[in-house]
């Protein structure tokens, strides 16, 4: 197991992958690359046949290095770090903070590669791998990236707290489709280790990826909507679409209506203030509440109203049985 740090520095634990099931894959993609450059050749020798032996040459060569060099950089591009082989394998190709790779970055991996792996039959690659602590190549070295297994225990994985339920149905008609997959991952992880960074830090972090966000989506979070239950809210919300969209457009499981715990003025389940994150009763903050504040420091709480408020008098006569009746809330009729 490995722990990578992202830009908001929350620690990613990622398997980086082993030496075989990388070899496995190389295999893999060269035999597909080789495959395709025999018939691609084929098909060109035929077609030019009339070509003196210079052209014929030019365009075998021209093939070896589409093929054979842009070919798994564009598949690795396209496909951010997940080529034929390592499909088949499992794994995937991240940078050293977790996101996904770019086009520099398969570039460099590409050509180095075809040095330390084509023209070295694998032997350097094979030695950097077995030197390496995660098992990286020259290619990855360079170009800043890891090779990472994606099939992973579910056990492993974190959790991720549910938002409020006062915030369920909130964000429905909200746009997500210009959010990046790497801003995604950040406000997964932050949700899933937000309870073991530093009180202020965690709020700091909440807030620069709820502004991201907002500024991807195009609508701010809600005045008095805590930064970490905004994330979580939109989280859920992009979860939900895509269990819609996987599994039909039947209710989602778990779903709260908006407005429920609220009835009555009472507080969400578990007695926390919607808005500050507080529970009612314990004074304690909440999952997604502000940073704790000290005593000395915290300003004097007015007294609630139903702290004042005058009790109803008690009826003049009232029958023993409808004393051991439980209440349930609802006026008898008449």
């Amino acid at each position: 197991m490995s722990e990578l740090v992202t830009g908001e520095a929350v620690a990613l634990e990622l398997r980086p992958a082993k030496l075989p099931s990388r070899a496995l894959a190389v295999l893999l993609d060269l035999a597909v690359a080789v495959i395709a450059y025999i018939v691609l050749t084929i098909g060109v020798v035929a077609a030019t046949a009339s070509l003196d032996e210079a052209a014929q040459t030019a365009l075998s060569i021209a093939m070896f290095v589409l093929l054979l060099v842009g070919g798994p950089i564009a598949v690795e591009t396209l496909s951010h770090g997940r080529s034929l082989g390592k499909l088949a394998c499992g794994l995937r190709v991240v940078r050293d903070d977790g996101g996904p790779i770019r086009f520099r970055h398969a570039l460099v991996r590409g050509l180095i590669g075809v040095i330390e792996i084509l023209m070295t039959l694998g032997v350097v690659a094979v030695i950097a791998s077995l030197v390496s602590a995660r098992g990286r190549r020259l290619g990855d070295v360079f170009a800043g990236t890891l090779v990472v297994r994606e099939r992973v225990p579910l056990t492993r994985t974190g959790f991720v707290p549910p938002p409020p339920p006062w915030l369920a149905g909130r964000f429905s008609g909200l746009d997500l489709s210009a959010v990046p997959d790497g801003l995604w991952l950040a406000i997964r992880q932050y949700l899933t280790r937000m309870q073991q960074l530093d009180p202020q830090v965690g709020w700091s972090m909440a807030e620069r990826l709820a502004t991201d966000l907002a500024a991807r989506t195009g609508a701010p979070a809600p005045q008095g909507v805590p930064p970490a239950a905004y994330l979580a809210a939109v989280l859920q919300e992009r979860q939900a679409r895509e269990a819609r969209r996987a599994f039909g457009n039947g209710p989602t499981a778990g779903a709260v209506p908006a407005g429920a715990g609220a009835a009555g003025g009472a507080s969400p389940v578990g007695g926390v203030n919607p808005v500050s994150g507080v529970g009612a009763e314990t004074g304690a903050p909440g999952v997604y509440g502000p940073p704790a504040v000290s005593p000395a420091a915290a300003p004097p709480l007015p007294a609630p109203q139903d702290a004042v408020r005058p009790a109803p008098a008690a009826p003049a006569a009232q029958d023993e049985s409808s004393a051991e009746r439980p209440t349930t809330g609802f006026v008898p009729p008449a």
